[in-house]
């Protein structure tokens, strides 16, 4: 297969570049001269090379930026040029590309804020097919006017600041306080699991999958990168709630002796303006230090929403900031092994199914009868018990999850702790009562795969639900 020679300037250059591969102007040179002729891949290479030489670099990160852009991903360009903003100084250029990219993603408001922190900062910075979009919110304010690109004004019902206190609050009712006061580093609990796929009932084909994206990358290591491929990645586990799908990614981790962090709402979303994507890159740079390590996503979907159902651009920044973190703009994720669980892939944003991100889709169905006769001998352990027969225990609750197989038991030990408060005495379970307490019980899964019916027969993109058709004995 024959390759398509580079232009005559780019290959100087690297040739160039070649005997003094430190020479940071020289592979700037190179990295622009392969973005004007849209190799926008090799010149993302390059910046990203150049940058680890010079980190504090703005025109490099700039160039970055537009590296992404010409690869179609905005998001990351947005993120990258957020942060170049935030630093002191900053070039005029910066808030001038981030104004167009944003007036690209149709946030208008706050192009045209940066769009006006461009032209103060210098008053040649402008571009004139920007500022005819941007028209309406570029134009004098009369006295008295709001300017369009501040934010909202704080409504009835948000928090209230002593009339001397200097801080912001955002529409969200979230607060900013310039003093500095803002909440400490973010850390998550790090665990070293002792559980592995043979403490998992069942799910031999969710395990297989399993292995062949995150374990074997990381057991034959050499042999990957021969093909070019990393070891890392990201695979989302999704199914009816109370599956084991936390289980399954905790086993995940001790199958390969990583590490394991665990992370939910409640350890990334903030009261105050931007901590939440702070929060979000303390735990990404938390989990690189471990490597190797699985870092668990619990209900990813609550975090990265399909941003054209967001009205808030709030929502869409810690999107932005997710993906960011997934691709390793600025970090290395060599080893880091990214697991993520929803009850609702459709409701997550698309730009995460793209490769590189959860490319790998994997269903975690209810346990099958041999699982559930394993999870309930599990549950029984140490309790008194009477000549169970836990296969036909299994055979009546089909469909249950391992969540529904607790309640079932729960019950049933309810039931029984009433009987022996009565007689005075311990009454062992038997399968008489544990089937008594099954009896009438629908399984909670049945609403879950109701809803995801309706997807997977009529939302079904490149058969990407195909597994829960199959599993619902519907063809595809």
């Amino acid at each position: 297969m024959s390759t398509v020679p580079e232009p005559p300037e780019v290959a100087a250059l690297r040739s160039a570049l070649a005997v003094t591969p430190e020479n940071v102007p020289l592979r700037q040179l190179l990295a622009e001269a392969l973005l004007r002729y849209n190799l926008a891949a090799p010149a993302v290479q390059e910046f990203r090379e150049a940058l680890r030489r010079a980190p504090q670099n703005q025109m490099l990160k700039l160039g970055l930026a537009r590296s992404f852009h010409a690869e179609g991903k905005t998001a990351e360009a947005i993120v990258l040029l957020e942060a170049v903003t935030a630093e002191k100084p900053t070039p005029a250029a910066a808030h001038l590309l981030l104004a167009r990219f944003l007036c690209e993603n149709g946030e208008l408001q706050r192009a045209a804020g940066h769009a006006r922190q461009a032209r103060q900062l210098d008053p040649m910075a402008h571009d004139p097919d920007l500022d005819t979009r941007l028209e309406p919110f570029l134009r004098p304010l009369a006295s008295g006017d709001k300017d369009p690109s501040a934010p909202p004004s704080r409504a009835a019902g948000k928090p209230s600041l002593p009339a001397d206190d200097d801080s912001v609050i955002d529409e969200f009712g979230r607060v900013r306080a310039p003093g500095g006061n803002q909440p400490g580093e973010m850390a998550a609990e790090i665990e070293r699991p002792s559980v592995a796929f043979n403490d998992v009932g069942g799910m031999d084909g969710v395990k297989e999958q399993i292995r062949m994206k995150i374990i074997h990358p990381l057991a034959h290591a050499e042999l990957f990168k021969a093909y070019g491929k990393k070891t890392g990645g990201g695979v989302l586990l999704y199914g009816p709630p109370g599956c084991g799908k936390t289980h399954l990614a905790r086993a995940t981790a001790g199958e390969v002796r990583a590490a394991f962090l665990s992370i939910g709402l409640h350890e990334v979303l903030s009261m105050w303006l931007g901590q939440s994507e702070q929060n979000l890159h303390q735990l990404f740079d938390q989990a690189r230090r471990n490597r190797p390590a699985v870092l668990f996503v619990d209900e990813v979907d609550a975090l990265g929403a399909n941003r054209s159902d967001l009205r808030q651009s709030a929502g869409r920044n810690l999107i932005n900031q997710f993906l960011a973190e997934m691709d390793g703009i600025e970090a290395n994720n060599d080893g880091l092994l990214i697991l993520a669980a929803t009850n609702a892939p459709w409701h997550l944003d698309p730009a995460f199914r793209r490769p590189g991100r959860f490319d790998h889709l994997v269903f975690v169905p209810p346990p099958d009868e041999n699982a559930r006769a394993a999870i309930l001998r599990v549950m029984l352990r140490g309790k008194p018990v009477a000549d169970v027969d836990y296969s036909a225990i299994a055979h009546k609750t089909e469909g249950f999850s391992g969540a529904d197989l607790k309640g079932l038991l729960d019950r049933c030990i309810e039931a029984k702790l009433t009987a022996a408060m009565k007689l005075g005495r311990v009454e062992p379970l038997t399968t008489k009562d544990l089937l008594a307490a099954a009896k009438g019980t629908k399984p909670s899964t049945l609403e879950w795969f109701s809803t995801a019916k309706n997807y997977a027969l009529y939302a079904n993109q490149g058969g990407q639900y195909d597994e829960v058709l199959s599993y619902m004995k519907l063809k595809h």
